[in-house]
């Protein structure tokens, strides 16, 4: 799409941080949600769901990193048309995550393949080493007011089941459904994984709500992000839940 790109805007923080460690002169932009690597000293272009798309204009990016989920259609049709060249990832699974890096880094950025996503991929083969055994029937709240949980067809549910963690929702016909509390608690779950983020959710989230479950707080950046941190997640997250779940 722009091989040799030389400015790039990210509205997607775990591509902000894909970019930042592979070439960081290249990004001129990135969301308020963008916090790694830290320090980064780029133009702040809001939200993601709301980026202020005349700033981003503004600095006439070869290439805006975006994503299916995390940004809203309107926003990167009206990119388009004011000329800009939009690179719409879709992220559901960890070997998609894998292969849409390779593309935004190589066909979006033009940049050679890094060391650091041959790491990631590497710590994946042996995530079994990190997994729980035996597997444990989970839910997995990523808000709290309303409640909603990960449902069908979703990133991180795949990250969870590749380390013994199978969520009960699934087969839900919605990727994040909302859920009631007292279905939740009576869902005949062994777990709850409380991320914090989106949501944070916090170490007194599980006794004050879920009071009869182990409760693994756990990094929603090792959960969520498709990125550098994937090279650290399984043993990040297989360590929380462990933790959470006790001897056994």
């Amino acid at each position: 799409m722009t091989a040799g790109a030389r400015r790039v805007v990210s509205l997607v923080p775990s591509l902000t941080e894909a970019v930042a460690a592979t070439a960081p002169d290249l990004l001129v932009g990135a969301t308020d949600w963008c916090s790694h690597p830290a320090g980064l000293g780029v133009a702040r272009v809001g939200g993601t769901k709301n980026p202020d798309t005349a700033r981003i204009t503004a600095l006439a990016p070869d290439v805006v990193l975006a994503n299916e989920e995390e940004n809203r259609p309107a926003d990167l049709a009206a990119l388009r048309q004011a000329g800009l060249a939009v690179l719409v990832t879709e992220v559901r699974c960890l070997p998609q995550a894998f292969s849409e890096l390779e593309r935004v880094l190589g066909e979006g950025c033009g940049l050679a393949r890094p060391g650091w996503l041959d790491d990631a991929e590497a710590a994946w083969r042996d995530a079994a080493a990190h997994a729980v055994r035996p597997a444990v029937r989970a839910v997995v709240p990523v808000w709290r007011r309303p409640w909603m949980v990960l449902g069908r067809d979703t990133f991180a549910g795949d990250v969870l089941a590749r380390l013994g963690v199978r969520h009960l929702y699934t087969g839900h016909a919605e990727r994040y459904p909302r859920v009631p509390l007292a279905a939740l608690t009576g869902s005949g779950a062994e777990l709850v994984v409380l991320p914090d983020e989106p949501y944070r959710f916090t170490p007194d989230d599980g006794p004050e709500c879920f009071p009869a479950l182990p409760a693994a707080l756990v990094s929603g950046r090792h959960l969520t992000w498709y990125g550098p941190s994937l090279a650290e997640a399984p043993a990040v997250l297989g360590r929380a839940l462990r933790a959470a779940l006790g001897p056994g």
